[in-house]
């Protein structure tokens, strides 16, 4: 039988499923990242020959495959936004990346060296790869589609989203830090020059880019003088990949943070005419891309938890894990809520659902093909370890949780209906 041949079939059953499965698991307590994970177990445990997908052997397919996939999900998670940009309708926003995000990477980090044994470098490593709340296997906590009204977003679903939209790239100064210290080590010239381009100046690049794209062709698809430009007006979705590659690549080229720069662009076409259906288009297309890569990702995944990735794990380090996942990240963002527009339930819900996936292992393979790093294979076994904690715990979680906040909402607005309530 040809292996080929063979992953072809897997794939279109795939793609087939992920048509079918969103509908069937529609309000039950399974994510479709639980079904394709398992499924992906499933088929690399049959001996049918397929290649190996453990991503510690085909790191630069690992690098590309994460990366185009998350990417794509934060075009998507920007344009579903429908809240404007401020200071204070994105409180909570600020608070779980300036305060918790910093936190968790910092105790994530000191947990991976003093308790699980990494060398710092790695155990840095393992703290940025792990920040992040993943855009990818977010879907169920997440906003839903583009609508006209701005405030239509409970604090649970744009907190989440908002934040998966921007961690991604704000955690990479975090990498490259850890990157830094396995190569040279930290001294006063690599701190100084890690603060200068790696934390403000990619940060500032992306964020322009960003900016500066998403003007330029929210311009060019809403306002252009000719019909011929205007290419709103002829709604063709796959121009939401232009948008995507468009921005990363030139935030990428001029050394910004590519994935910042994407979620950017993304909020100021959104911004630059919010009642247009085109950007349900747009959305749309990128959601099913999103959704065919997500089936793709998690395959291989599962396959490489089958094919070994976590033998190298150890008590400590999975501990490390579990840790991160039910302590460290509830705790600090629930500590940065504090004061903000979330209601005390809503803190609860944003603090627990800090998922983590697709973007750890993304980050893992850049900083592995950029550094050495002595406990790799530990590394590798602990972050895909909380990959499979959180993908199940979270999944399993999602549905009757938020379910769950939707009917005190719905019971506080009827008995008060004149006033926007907290849960």
């Amino acid at each position: 039988m040809e292996s080929a041949d063979l992953a072809y079939a897997v794939i279109g059953v795939g793609a087939l499923l992920a048509g079918v499965l969103p509908r069937l698991l529609e309000g039950r307590p399974l994510s479709l990242p639980i079904a394709f994970l398992g499924l992906g177990m499933l088929v690399f445990g049959l001996p049918l020959g397929l290649p190996s997908p453990d991503p510690r052997e085909h790191e630069s397919i690992t690098t590309h495959l994460t990366e185009v996939g998350v990417i794509v999900a934060l075009i998507g998670a920007g344009l579903k936004l429908d809240r404007p940009l401020g200071p204070r309708r994105w409180s909570v926003t600020w608070r779980l990346l300036l305060i918790a995000m910093p936190v968790t990477i910092a105790l994530t980090a000191l947990l991976g060296w003093w308790w699980a044994g990494l060398v710092p470098a790695s155990a840095l490593l393992l703290g940025a790869a792990l920040a992040p709340t993943d855009p990818v296997l977010a879907a169920d906590v997440q906003v839903g589609e583009p609508t006209d009204e701005e405030d239509s977003e409970d604090e649970v679903r744009f907190g989440l989203t908002s934040e998966a939209g921007l961690n991604d790239g704000l955690a990479f100064p975090f990498v490259y830090g850890a990157i830094a210290l396995a190569g040279t080590g930290f001294t006063a010239a690599t701190v100084g020059e890690w603060l200068a381009v790696d934390v403000l100046w990619r940060i500032v690049v992306g964020a322009v880019i960003g900016l500066a794209a998403g003007w330029l062709l929210g311009k060019l698809f809403f306002r252009a003088r000719s019909e011929t430009l205007r290419l709103a007006d002829h709604a063709e979705g796959f121009l939401a990949l232009a948008i995507t590659f468009l921005a990363y690549g030139i935030a990428e080229l001029a050394h910004g943070y590519g994935f910042l720069a994407v979620f950017v662009c993304a909020v100021s076409i959104r911004a630059s005419e919010r009642d247009h259906g085109y950007h349900q288009v747009l959305h749309d297309f990128a959601e099913q891309i999103e959704r065919l890569l997500t089936v793709l990702l998690l395959l291989l995944f599962g396959g490489a938890i089958i094919d070994g990735l976590l033998a190298p794990l150890t008590w400590p380090a999975a501990l490390a894990g579990l840790a991160l996942v039910f302590v460290l990240r509830p705790v600090a963002a629930w500590l940065s809520l504090r004061g903000s527009t979330a209601g005390p339930r809503e803190r609860w819900v944003i603090a627990f659902f800090g998922i983590r996936g697709i973007g750890s292992l993304y980050y893992l393979a850049y900083a592995a093909g950029h550094a050495t790093f002595p406990d790799a294979d530990l590394l590798w076994a602990t972050v895909g370890f909380v990959i499979l904690v959180s993908v199940v715990v979270h999944g399993i979680a999602a549905t009757p949780v938020m379910q769950y906040l939707d009917r005190v909402r719905e019971g506080s607005r009827s008995a008060t209906p004149n006033r926007p309530q907290k849960v």
